[in-house]
């Protein structure tokens, strides 16, 4: 009688089965291996673009540093001009005042605003060299200035004159007696609400006579509208 070989209906313990059919623990085991692979593809991911983004912002910041111009005397810190101002002894004057020394002391009102607002209006005899002009260049600097100013709605914004001191002393020696004058006046006088006193045009212009060798520097307390206030002479070109 010939031997009867048997064979197993279910063959889950050969090692065919188990080739094609991997153990729930090596499912498990190649789950977790492709999950922290994606978990791993996702943070490269992220770390290239942070490293993009850091890239991009280092570069946009070497082009503004590129374009920005330096800081000029004009744009020194406040606190600086005005320690300045005081070392050097730069006396404020009220409006009164003012006219005695341009009448009596040959004294000169350099009054420091657009070339519009004093053709409209001026203290007599007073001369005139603006220390802000319109923003006349086109540079990639010049554009980004046009752009804030338009922001806030100001379509003829300013910027420093570049040839102020130059035309001073075109006008004035180092040694004339001057006053300098603008719409507000400002003041290095600390109060309450401003202890380091108050920016102005008129001040700004002060501060750079002096450092450019100008000795009998003066100030317009008030500015020019105390001087109208006060209905002292004026003069018109228009």
């Amino acid at each position: 009688m010939a031997a009867v070989t048997s064979i197993s209906p279910h063959p889950s313990s050969s090692s065919l089965y188990h080739k094609f059919h991997p153990s729930p623990l090596a499912y498990n085991l190649n789950s977790n291996v492709e999950s922290n692979s994606s978990c791993f593809a996702t943070k490269a991911m992220k770390l290239s673009d942070k490293r993009k983004s850091s890239s991009i912002y280092r570069a946009l910041r070497i082009q503004n540093a590129a374009t920005k111009q330096a800081k000029t005397p004009a744009e020194e810190d406040w606190k600086i001009k005005r320690q300045v101002l005081l070392e050097k002894k730069v006396r404020s004057v009220e409006a009164k005042e003012a006219l005695r020394l341009q009448n009596q002391n040959k004294f000169v009102i350099l009054d420091v605003r657009p070339e519009a607002e004093f053709k409209e209006a001026h203290p007599a005899g007073a001369i005139n060299v603006q220390i802000y002009r319109l923003i006349k260049e086109w540079t990639a600097w010049d554009i980004a200035r046009r752009a804030a100013f338009a922001f806030f709605g100001i379509f003829s914004g300013t910027e420093e004159n570049p040839e102020f001191l130059q035309s001073v002393e075109s006008k004035l020696a180092k040694d004339a007696k001057i006053i300098v004058a603008c719409s507000a006046g400002g003041t290095t006088k600390p109060s309450q609400n401003l202890p380091e006193g108050q920016q102005s045009r008129s001040l700004i212009a002060a501060y750079l006579l002096v450092l450019n060798g100008y000795t009998n520097v003066y100030h317009l307390e008030g500015g020019i509208y105390n001087w109208f206030k006060e209905g002292l002479p004026t003069e018109s070109e228009e």
